[in-house]
């Protein structure tokens, strides 16, 4: 009688295609996929890049340039006058890039080719001509924001289509990196 043990069966090799596949497998999920939802993450909660469209904000900024805007800002602190923010207006398909003009609370006015702030002008020294039209004092409600482009003759903004809630801010233009002629921070 045989009390030996039988000897076991050697493990089935994986075929070079198994093994190939393997290595793809691995490669995506080590390496591909973390990049794709680090790229996610960045995109919808903290930067994107977006492109100028227009000439509302000239001399800031022109048609086709492209800028940085940064998303994380505005979780600390309100939006402030003299941001340039990219905003989301309904009735338009592209999001808008405008300055932050008025704030929450405050009385803009428009007259005699100036912006009126609680009564008092407003200096823009990164205006080029003086802003056309008329505004009676308008109470901007709690919460809202009065944007308006920096080229006032040329621009479509809160003299159109009324302040701008916070939650239709995308963010804040912070750097501009084409064209490479002017790249640098956006003020």
């Amino acid at each position: 009688m045989n009390t030996s043990e039988p000897e076991p069966h050697p493990a089935a090799q994986p075929s070079p295609l198994s093994r190939a596949v393997q290595a793809i497998w691995s490669e995506i999920t080590g390496t591909l996929l973390p990049a794709v939802i680090i790229a996610i993450i960045i995109h919808l909660f903290l930067a994107q890049a977006t492109k100028v469209y227009g000439a509302s904000m000239e001399p800031t900024l022109h048609t086709d340039d492209r800028v940085i805007l940064e998303k994380i800002t505005y979780r600390f602190r309100p939006p402030q006058r003299g941001d340039i923010v990219v905003v989301k207006v309904s009735d338009r398909s592209q999001p808008l890039i405008k300055r932050i003009i008025g704030l929450p609370g405050e009385t803009i006015a428009i007259r005699n080719g100036k912006v009126y702030i609680n009564g008092q002008p407003l200096e823009e020294d990164y205006l080029t001509w003086p802003t056309r039209g008329y505004l009676p004092p308008t109470r901007i409600p709690p919460m809202y924001y009065f944007v308006m482009g920096d080229n006032r003759n040329a621009s479509n903004d809160s003299r159109n289509f009324g302040p701008i809630s916070r939650d239709q801010i995308v963010g804040r233009a912070i750097f501009r990196y084409w064209p490479p002629s002017a790249i640098g921070p956006v003020h």
